[in-house]
Parts: C-alpha cells; sequence; structure tokens
C-alpha cells in the first residue's frame, strides 16, 4: 500500500470517528428532549388539577417546586456528561500509524 492509500485510509478512520461522535451527540440531544418533554407533561398533570385563566397558590408552588428539581437535575446530568467527556479521549485527525 502506498502512502496516499494508507493516508486515505487514516481520514476514513477519522471520518468515522467524527461521524460516531455525531451521532453520538445528536442521540444525547434526542434523549434529553424526550426527557424534558415528559417531565414537564409529569409536572403539568401533577400541578394543575382545574385548567383556568390564572394559577391558583397551590399549584405555582408545587409548579415552582417541580422548576427547582428539574433544574438540580439537569445540572447533575451535566455535570455527569463533562466528567464522561473529560475522561475520554481525544483523537486528532493528523494522529496515524
Amino acid at each position: 500500500m502506498d502512502s496516499s492509500s494508507s493516508s486515505s485510509a487514516a481520514g476514513l478512520g477519522s471520518v468515522d470517528w467524527q461521524l460516531q461522535h455525531f451521532m453520538e451527540v445528536e442521540s444525547q440531544k434526542q434523549r434529553f428532549q424526550q426527557l424534558v418533554h415528559q417531565m414537564t407533561k409529569l409536572h403539568w398533570e401533577k400541578c394543575m388539577d382545574k385548567p383556568g385563566p390564572k394559577l391558583d397558590s397551590p399549584a405555582e408552588a408545587c409548579f415552582v417546586n417541580c422548576i427547582g428539581h428539574f433544574i438540580d437535575t439537569s445540572q447533575f446530568n451535566l455535570n455527569q456528561l463533562e466528567q464522561t467527556q473529560k475522561s475520554k479521549p481525544v483523537f486528532s485527525e493528523s494522529h496515524s500509524d
């Protein structure tokens, strides 16, 4: 195999890694959006007894509590993702054998 063929093969490996990384990121985004949707639905059903033009005090307190838990959970998940990303090895396109 000549040097141009081996560099092309190395380039394809980089493309495969980039595609895999892109797919992982998109999959994480999709899971996050599904989680937001599920939590929104759950909290709406839990906190809204009687839909009306104005929130009553118990419904407002319930939503504030749910939002607080959602923010805490989102921050925890973000920290976990950052730690996972830090522990993964970083590949560069210039790396070839």
